[in-house]
């Protein structure tokens, strides 16, 4: 059942089977990746779970844009990691507005699965400021129909019941 990971991710075409992992992590490096995250995904390879981690499947020479769309459209559970700084990153909210489509598309194949990380979800649906400032700046480099499809898609994964952890 385990698949040889390394091609999977950066193919175009049809010829791979739709769905290549279980889990999607998105994630804001910077907060998150050398604790929760990277413990996150070694539990989970642990488990034998076949999980897309950026730094590990992503491929030198291969174009991110690319890659990363299609990382999620052949993934089955979306774990965005919602921490401080998450919102901070384009990436990081075109990885969750792509997770919105896929499941709004395909609601019984996909699923989001959010963590809030130092967060809550009230802060996710933008119900207090601690994201309001990043979604402004953005709005001047993408355009106002850009953060408004952003906003849409942290309050609609806001209100998914999901977990809800502190750091020590």
């Amino acid at each position: 059942m385990d698949k040889e990971k390394s091609s999977e991710a950066g193919t175009s075409g049809g010829e791979l089977s739709t769905i290549d992992y279980e889990v999607f992590l998105s994630f804001r490096g910077p907060d998150t990746r050398q604790g929760f995250t990277d413990c996150l995904y070694h539990e989970m390879q642990e488990a034998n779970i076949r999980v897309f981690f950026d730094e590990e499947e992503l491929h030198v020479g291969k174009e991110i844009a690319d890659e990363l769309p299609m990382a999620i459209e052949k993934s089955k559970i979306y774990v965005p990691i919602f921490s401080k700084g998450y919102v901070s990153s384009p990436w990081c909210l075109r990885e969750l507005a792509h997770m919105v489509e896929c499941t709004n598309t395909k609601p019984s194949e996909k699923e989001i699965m959010p963590i809030f990380y130092n967060v809550k979800p009230r802060d996710v649906r933008l119900m207090s400021p601690l994201y309001v400032h990043d979604l402004k700046e953005h709005e001047k480099k993408f355009g106002c129909q850009t953060r408004l499809k952003w906003e849409d898609a942290l309050k609609s994964v806001a209100k998914i019941k999901g977990w809800e952890l502190k750091s020590q």
